[in-house]
């Protein structure tokens, strides 16, 4: 399934196009421009090798010959609805993205981060700055949609679904992960950290983040097992054996450690949960609704306490 470049994607790569936007989604839009500008946090081989596994597990099942198939000998049309730097795309798709056509949009001025990350990569793309509501780019006119960790971040999950659904050609997969919901304690610490950061500058959020991080290295190179006797279902804790930081991370609050991953890429990935404003969580059963809704098959859902990854194919 091919789709030429005379398909109703917009030829230049320069366009500027923003829609009105609420308090929140103006917020959000500034902490990701922020957050993915400052490349060194991120843009490492270990954060590389670590990201290309887990979406190649996540959306693939671990097998990378899905994204040749899903994609045909050339000529694709890929959207990138929420591209940021356009970093989950380029460790997912790689070298596939010589062979087709990359549409990579995103609300913040990333798209300019995302413009050179691809010039320095050798690769072809085309960006645009717009709200996914309003992309300038015909409907039925993508073969495959990617939406990694962002319709969450808009004013409305449901609607973003459809938004980017609606741009798929009949056949087309759509390609996107969404946060779960989680234990009830690590819901309300979400929340009053997302609050206290609220009046703070991006840089001062930073900063203000940073004795969390560290406390999560802290309990992560403690390497203790924790073993939990029983269910405890109304703090949503599963009994079993666990590592301390999994539980904490899982049940208590969200501070990220991986013993392979150095400060700032753990702070990194902290600061990109807890700065947006617009940040929605959400059940299994509402993710099936919403691509029900917006007229799509869910071909794969592979859920984690994280958030749900899905492949979804438009019906036809």
């Amino acid at each position: 399934m091919s789709v030429t470049r005379s398909a109703g994607v917009p030829e230049h790569d320069d366009a500027a196009v923003r829609g009105a936007d609420s308090p929140l989604q103006d917020q959000t839009r500034a902490a990701f421009g922020y957050k993915w500008a400052r490349r060194d946090s991120y843009d490492t081989p270990a954060m590389a090798a670590f990201t290309r596994q887990w979406l190649l597990d996540k959306y693939c099942d671990g097998d990378a010959g899905r994204l040749k198939e899903w994609l045909g000998e050339g000529g694709a049309v890929i959207l990138d609805a929420g591209c940021g730097a356009a970093y989950s795309a380029t460790a997912l798709f790689g070298e596939l993205l010589l062979d087709h056509r990359y549409v990579g949009v995103d609300i913040s001025d990333a798209v300019e981060v995302a413009r050179r990350r691809f010039a320095e990569l050798g690769l072809p793309g085309e960006f645009i700055q717009a709200n996914l509501f309003d992309m300038p780019i015909a409907d039925e006119s993508v073969d495959l949609a990617f939406s990694e960790g962002v319709l969450h971040h808009t004013d409305d999950t449901r609607a973003a679904v459809a938004a980017v659904a609606a741009k798929l050609s009949r056949g087309g997969r759509f390609l996107f992960y969404v946060y779960a919901r989680k234990a009830p304690v690590r819901e309300f610490v979400d929340d009053l950290v997302r609050d206290h950061l609220r009046p703070m500058s991006d840089e001062e959020a930073w900063e203000a983040l940073k004795p969390l991080t560290s406390l999560g290295i802290a309990i992560g190179q403690l390497g203790v097992q924790l073993d939990v006797p029983e269910d405890v279902p109304v703090l949503g804790i599963k009994a079993g054996k666990v590592d301390l930081q999994r539980f904490f991370y899982y049940t208590l609050m969200k501070a990220y450690y991986r013993p392979e991953f150095a400060f700032d890429e753990m702070h990194h990935i902290n600061f990109d949960w807890y700065r947006p404003l617009n940040c929605h969580r959400h059940t299994e059963e509402e993710v099936r609704e919403f691509c029900h809704a917006a007229g799509l098959t869910i071909e794969r859902l592979a859920a984690e306490p994280s958030g749900y990854a899905v492949v979804a194919v438009k019906n036809a």
